[in-house]
């Protein structure tokens, strides 16, 4: 179920972005989803979903 959810997202996201290192999309919107379904402050984020500040402003832009 998550490949087939990923195909349908994957599809909207901006391509070719000028960016030091681009991290991983799947990660962080995998992070965007925990942070929303649990409330907390954005840097207080789990590493394991990236760096913070890349899960909220992604979360800003997108």
């Amino acid at each position: 179920m998550w490949d087939e959810a990923w195909a349908a997202i994957e599809l909207h996201l901006p391509k070719n972005q000028p960016s030091a290192r681009r991290v991983d999309d799947r990660r962080v919107i995998s992070g965007i989803v925990h942070m929303l379904k649990v409330g907390c402050r954005w840097c207080d984020c789990p590493a394991d979903y990236g760096p913070s500040t890349t899960i909220y402003n992604r979360f800003n832009h997108w």
